[in-house]
């Protein structure tokens, strides 16, 4: 974003030309300003800045995304990469936000095509490490401004796709246990929500290929990569049904809020590490209470989003969780309600603490009332977010 752009907007010295400039420009994106500048209590410039920088990029993905509804990354419109090809990418995506045309011939009125841009710059796997972390007050004023909360979300059973790839490093601070349990829930509740998506999708592939007399080879290919990412070695149609299926919403916040302390601990802040996986060769983070000859460490993870995978396909493959899949596909065949409560029972290989463990997770869904969550649907990316600054 070019510098002077932004200059004269700070509170102090407030041009009020500049900030006319900078409201016409998001409207070329579709995106309108409703509040008065710095009207808000404690509303500082840089986080004015970065919401604005949120904006953008949260309209942007809506108009670029055509297939699978992505959730909106909050953070990749602000990360680096030292390869050049991003680097350049990324300053002809910041020449477009501040209106200026790639080249002579190419303007912002003209239909500029951003898809290559936004493939480059908008990693949604993968972050550089150098991703910019938002603060939990910058968090919190861009939840209030997209009308974000956990009451509205228990009542009309939808959550809007605001993903974000770190958590604030202000979580352990919060004080009132109350305001940080609902941050964090808020936080990974769209995460948990998407990554069942594309396992839902996937099921009803899978399903549809079952119920085929002859499948093509297209579809044969599709069930190979499929046999491979839930570690199906037989290529057993009846195991994969089995292992590709969801991992109730609930459930997993409660499994995330136990291992991270409600994202107070060091995994979760500095590895993104939301569900306390271990691993022996992959990098990760080694306990401070660790035995000095222990060889395992937490797994470390670039985004949040990473972290909810790996969660859901350890469940979904290893073989300390067999009957927890075998009872999981009897709820399916009796057609009841993937039922958290009674699936936490069949986690206790999950910790150390055996069956203390999954009394724990049941205290955490009931007390927090996490079962709410289960009905929930992801809002797709076509709803327009016009106010979201």
């Amino acid at each position: 974003m070019k510098k002077d752009l932004f200059s004269g907007l700070s509170k102090k010295n407030f041009d009020l030309k500049k900030f006319k400039e900078l409201k016409r420009i998001l409207s070329k994106q579709g995106i309108v300003i409703k509040r008065k500048p710095f009207s808000s209590i404690n509303f500082r410039f840089d986080e004015f800045k970065s919401l604005y920088l949120t904006g953008v990029a949260s309209f942007l993905i809506v108009m670029f995304s055509f297939i699978i509804p992505l959730s909106v990354d909050i953070d990749n419109q602000i990360a680096s990469n030292n390869d050049s090809k991003i680097n350049n990418s990324k300053a002809d995506f910041e020449k477009v936000l501040s209106g200026e045309s790639i080249d002579d011939k190419k303007k912002l009125d003209e239909g500029l095509d951003l898809s290559n841009i936004l493939e480059d710059v908008f990693k949604f796997d993968e972050l550089p490490e150098d991703t910019v972390r938002l603060s939990a007050s910058t968090i919190e004023q861009l939840f209030k401004d997209t009308n974000y909360s956990l009451s509205e979300v228990r009542r009309t059973k939808k959550v809007k796709p605001i993903r974000l790839s770190l958590l604030p490093n202000e979580m352990k601070s919060i004080e009132n246990s109350g305001k940080r349990k609902n941050l964090f829930i808020k936080i990974i509740l769209p995460l948990v929500l998407e990554e069942n998506n594309r396992i839902i999708i996937d099921r009803k592939k899978l399903f549809t290929i079952l119920n085929k007399n002859k499948n093509s080879k297209d579809e044969i290919k599709w069930l190979n990569q499929k046999f491979k990412q839930y570690g199906v070695v037989n290529k057993d149609l009846a195991t994969l049904k089995v292992r590709m299926d969801i991992i109730p919403v609930s459930l997993a916040i409660a499994q995330a809020a136990k291992e991270t302390g409600w994202g107070t601990s060091r995994f979760a802040i500095e590895g993104n590490a939301l569900f306390g996986q271990w691993t022996w060769s992959g990098e990760g983070i080694k306990p401070a209470g660790a035995d000095t000859n222990a060889t395992y460490k937490v797994m470390k993870f670039n985004v949040l989003k990473a972290s909810v995978r790996a969660y859901q396909r350890n469940l979904n493959t290893h073989s300390s969780y067999k009957k927890f899949r075998f009872i999981r596909a009897q709820l399916r065949d009796d057609n009841k309600k993937l039922d958290s409560l009674k699936l936490a029972e069949y986690l206790d290989n999950y910790a150390q603490t055996g069956t203390e463990y999954t009394k724990v997770l049941k205290q955490i869904i009931q007390q927090n009332q996490l079962k709410d969550f289960d009905e929930v649907k992801l809002l797709p990316l076509s709803v327009k977010y016009k106010n979201i600054i």
